[in-house]
């Protein structure tokens, strides 16, 4: 069992899929309460991070070469989380709104954003 998480440390494969998805969120969340940061929506917030530790974890590579091109350009392993959660924010927000009958379209539209995304682009916003 995972005792704590920190984004700024990746967590062991093994042990983050191997906990349970509602102890991977409550990790996160208390990270961010320990921490004292303020979040609009603590919760989503947090299942955000799992996804994309998540996708780490399982060794997705555009998204492991993403934090690693990320983290290359100057930001931190958290910061860097945040920038892919913000375009996959984006494309479950996309699959929300549109009546998809395939996820692997969009899913590919993440991998290939992710691309190109940069620390300078991620900042600007």
């Amino acid at each position: 069992m995972m005792k704590s998480y920190d984004p700024e440390t990746s967590p062991a494969p093994v042990d983050w899929l191997h906990a349970d998805e509602a102890e991977r969120i409550d990790l996160v969340t208390a990270y961010h309460r320990r921490k004292k940061i303020t979040l609009p929506n603590a919760e989503l917030h947090a299942v955000v991070h799992v996804v994309v530790e998540n996708q780490m974890a399982l060794g997705e590579q555009t998204v492991v070469n993403t934090l690693a091109r990320l983290r290359a350009e100057g930001l931190s392993r958290h910061d860097a989380l945040h920038a892919i959660g913000s375009v996959l924010a984006g494309h479950l927000y996309e699959l929300m709104q549109e009546n998809q009958d395939a996820a692997e379209e969009p899913f590919h539209r993440y991998l290939e954003q992710l691309q190109q995304l940069t620390a300078q682009s991620w900042r600007t916003g």
